[in-house]
């Protein structure tokens, strides 16, 4: 039986409202500023087994650079474009990680999603997200000190984490989709933990992306306050629990494809809430017609993991809505 934050069937809970996009946003912090030029650097090329890293930087906001990894399979070119995956890595308290973990540099090899892509013919990029890695060498404060300064420092500014992050990503997205190697038509999104929480964060405001994928993690509102559970930053966005939960922020991705996974004993996320939200977004699309393009699964007795089986019906997911 669920607690208190679940006092409804599901057919008696409210719906988010109708301008549940526009709540969000301003809970966010409002709209992003004009863009700055990218002024993209390469500083570094590797060559690998089938595919180059090269390595990079781009201008998120004037004076504030993204450090991130490309990879680029072997024979993609300007006359032989493939699609583009953007990876959002994961948090794990493991703030000198970033984007070397993808890329396949450091880390736990089962998080080496960029290497498995760049070897399934996608241009793959991973950047480093706010307070890792390299964006976390230029400050005083370390780890989770910098986390709650940078979450802090934007709050008082009137925005929160996730409004810094998504316009991070939005970044991202212009600079992979400025790639001769990349077709900017097929663009999708990949991310583990953290970087699913990133996931359904750009999803609403970044429509070029076209496929995404969650791979454990949908904490909701819910069960972070009945539980209760502590979760990076990125997951609270001021004042939008009174109009919706996170499912609902992920519903507004709808049409576009959509796929999530869960382990069943995932404690970051909870699965009789997981249970809860996911026909939520099963309504959204319902609602527009679109009921192929969501997709979930849930992996009974897996944990906080990327198993094989969530592996393979992200690559058949991406295969099927970039390649397809």
């Amino acid at each position: 039986m669920l607690p208190t934050s679940f006092p409804f069937t599901l057919e008696e809970q409210m719906p988010a409202p109708a301008d549940f996009h526009d709540k969000l946003l301003a809970g966010l912090g409002g709209p992003w500023p004009e863009k700055c030029s990218l002024d993209p650097k390469v500083t570094e090329t590797q060559q690998k087994d089938g595919y180059r890293i090269e390595t990079l930087s781009y201008q998120a906001e004037p004076d504030d650079r993204i450090p991130a990894m490309i990879l680029i399979p072997d024979g993609a070119s300007a006359s032989d474009p493939r699609p583009g995956v953007c990876i959002w890595h994961q948090h794990n308290g493991q703030w000198h990680l970033g984007k070397t973990e993808p890329a396949g540099l450091a880390g736990n090899p089962m998080h080496h999603t960029g290497v498995a892509l760049a070897k399934q013919g996608y241009v793959v990029l991973c950047p480093d997200a706010l307070g890792f890695e390299e964006r976390e060498k230029p400050y005083k404060f370390k780890g989770g000190q910098l986390e709650r300064y940078l979450f802090l420092k934007y709050v008082v500014d009137g925005k929160c984490m996730a409004w810094k992050n998504i316009l991070d990503m939005h970044r991202a997205v212009d600079y992979i989709s400025s790639r001769d190697e990349v077709d900017s038509d097929s663009l999708g999104c990949y991310g583990h933990s953290m970087g699913s929480t990133h996931t359904w964060l750009v999803g609403p405001f970044e429509p070029r992306l076209k496929a995404l994928v969650g791979n454990c993690c949908l904490p909701t509102y819910a069960a972070i306050h009945d539980t209760p559970l502590l979760h990076c930053f990125p997951n609270f966005v001021p004042g939008v629990h009174q109009y919706g939960d996170t499912p609902d922020i992920a519903a507004l991705i709808a049409p576009r494809a959509l796929h999530l996974n869960f382990g069943e004993n995932d404690g970051g996320s909870p699965i009789e809430y997981v249970k809860q939200g996911l026909p939520v977004i099963e309504r959204a699309y319902e609602s527009m017609h679109a009921e192929d393009n969501f997709s979930y699964f849930i992996e009974e007795g897996a944990g906080h993991v990327l198993s094989d089986q969530m592996w393979d019906l992200t690559l058949a997911f991406f295969n099927r809505h970039l390649k397809g």
